[in-house]
């Protein structure tokens, strides 16, 4: 979600690395305020012994230590639409084809659409997505928890696990402080959007949600991950889904 932020900060805005550093800086110091952000902000201020900015020095190419394949088995296998850590794992696989993906930009045909909003309020879009995002991918986390503490007899301390990754971990942030308050609230919670206070919150969230997934779209940015967590917010709150369509054509 960060990489895509990035992203389209650089090829949607057009903002130089400086700029993005002080953005970072900004939302470090609210609700998103986490290792992660703290560590891109210091990422793209970072430069090399020849002044010059490390991050574009660096292969955009990723590989994996294996954790977000390991959800997603288990995801698969529980049958818990855990689409965002996927589709981050799926995105890190795209990345990796690096020979491929120049040669197909010189033939694939892409957007002609350039950005033409206030740059200002696309980037409180944008924050507000990420934040959006944020949320619903630890729902999907904990829904993966909840099913294999149900399938496996197990006795989870939802709240103290959100505390236990807020204590040292890739992840921490100020964030699993108010999951933390969600189960203590209600141990019972089946799924962290339904907590008042993330219902509140991504209430107001979503619809900067959509505007960033649907800038995406329009200037040819890929966003895999917001374009998952809109997809699973968007189904998750839906009564009736299509498929009854796919049972009829088993």
């Amino acid at each position: 979600l960060i990489c895509e932020a990035y992203h389209l900060m650089k090829d949607v805005l057009g903002m130089d690395q400086g700029e993005m550093a002080q953005v970072f800086d900004e939302w470090n110091k609210g609700d998103l305020d986490s290792f992660l952000i703290e560590i891109t902000r210091d990422i793209l201020k970072y430069k090399d012994a020849d002044g010059k900015y490390l991050l574009s020095k660096i292969r955009d190419t990723a590989g994996q230590k294996g954790t977000g394949k390991w959800t997603g088995i288990a995801a698969l296998e529980y049958g818990v639409p855990v689409t965002l850590i996927g589709e981050a794992v799926f995105a890190r696989c795209l990345s990796a084809l690096k020979d491929e993906r120049v040669k197909a930009s010189k033939t694939l045909a892409g957007s002609s659409i350039k950005f033409s909003g206030n740059k200002k309020e696309f980037l409180e879009h944008l924050r507000n997505a990420l934040y959006a995002s944020k949320l619903i991918s630890y729902a999907q986390g904990f829904m993966l928890l909840r099913e294999a503490a149900k399938a496996n007899d197990w006795h989870l301390n939802y709240g103290s696990i959100a505390l236990m990754w807020r204590g040292g971990c890739i992840i921490r942030s100020v964030f699993l402080g108010n999951i933390k308050d969600a189960y203590t609230k209600n141990p019972e919670l089946t799924n962290l959007l339904l907590d008042p206070y993330f219902n509140d919150r991504i209430g107001r969230a979503q619809p900067s949600l959509r505007q960033v997934v649907a800038q995406a779209a329009l200037v040819g940015v890929p966003a895999p991950a917001f374009s998952a967590a809109l997809a699973f917010y968007d189904g998750y709150r839906s009564g009736v889904l299509p498929a009854n369509l796919l049972q009829a054509q088993r």
